[in-house]
């Protein structure tokens, strides 16, 4: 028997026993909502600042000086913007194209499907830190197991993060190895969903692998491909760990690998320049909620 749970007949209690479960949220929404929305508006305040030096030194109000310096400043801030769209895009492209051809794989069930599963999922447990320095010992010019490997098979050795074009799209296919899994894994849980009749029905007229792929099975999954993209987009454009374990706090010695992240962070804590390092910070997470958005709007779209 149902238990009807009221909260006496003082003034107001109709009205919280009718709203009882926002009122009994209502503390945890407050204090999350407290965690995220002041460090936004202060550092939007900050931006506003010529705060540098001491945090403690006294700052003036400039108004919109530093959203002008930033914008454009074509040395450090552009060339960061640029690898930080062009880092993502690559991780991206590799983590979806390789999280979906796994997934369609690990579809059918088989012998040790679970095993196959677990190990998978090795990359996405290790610490991203940990991962950076594995991947700089593998990638080390020297005694490095990749150009060990280069040579045994006749090839040169080659310096993948040490040189200007290749350390970017070196730093992206780490990212892409420790986080497709991911990817697979959200993938595989909505092709476990998808109604079985169309593609049997597809294979009964004649229809070959690949066209119940491109017209039944991938437009069924673009709610699901959509999802597992907007969540690795803002995973990839915030990625700080891996890059700062590899490269350092500059991005390397010609800023090769200075992302948006980077950049932001050598401004704070190398060079106390903390108005313009606000600003970039602000810039940054209006890009990632546009690109989210669009995301979004274009999932809905796309919604069978």
């Amino acid at each position: 028997m149902a238990v009807r749970t009221t909260f006496g007949s003082t003034p107001g209690s109709a009205w919280i026993n009718e709203h009882r479960k926002w009122v009994l949220a209502a503390p945890a929404l407050v204090f999350v909502g407290a965690l995220v929305v002041i460090p936004i508006i202060y550092t939007v305040v900050l931006s506003l600042t010529d705060a540098r030096g001491s945090i403690l030194s006294e700052f003036s109000f400039i108004g919109l000086e530093n959203y002008a310096a930033v914008l454009s400043d074509t040395a450090r801030f552009w060339p960061a913007a640029w690898r930080t769209f062009a880092y993502t895009t690559v991780a991206l492209s590799l983590q979806m194209s390789l999280g979906l051809a796994i997934a369609l794989l690990l579809r059918r069930p088989f012998r040790g499907q679970g095993i196959v599963r677990v190990i998978i999922l090795l990359p996405v447990v290790a610490t991203p830190v940990a991962v950076g320095m594995m991947w700089q010992l593998i990638l080390e010019p020297n005694i490095g197991v990749a150009n060990h490997l280069l040579e045994s098979i006749g090839l040169p050795r080659g310096s993948f993060l040490g040189s200007q074009s290749t350390a970017l799209v070196t730093l992206a296919i780490i990212d892409a190895w420790q986080w497709t899994p991911m990817v697979t894994l959200i993938l595989l849980a909505g092709l476990s969903t998808l109604p079985e009749e169309p593609d049997e029905a597809a294979r009964v007229d004649g229809a070959t692998a690949w066209q119940r792929f491109r017209f039944i099975t991938f437009p069924l999954l673009r709610p699901t491909f959509f999802a597992a993209l907007a969540l690795r987009a803002v995973d990839a454009l915030k990625s700080f760990d891996v890059l700062y374990a590899i490269k350092g706090p500059g991005g390397g010695s010609y800023h090769e690998a200075e992302t948006l992240n980077i950049y932001a962070y050598s401004l704070n804590f190398s060079h106390n320049n903390y108005g313009i390092a606000a600003t970039v910070l602000t810039l940054f997470v209006a890009l990632t909620l546009a690109l989210v958005t669009l995301l979004i709007f274009r999932r809905k779209e796309v919604r069978p």
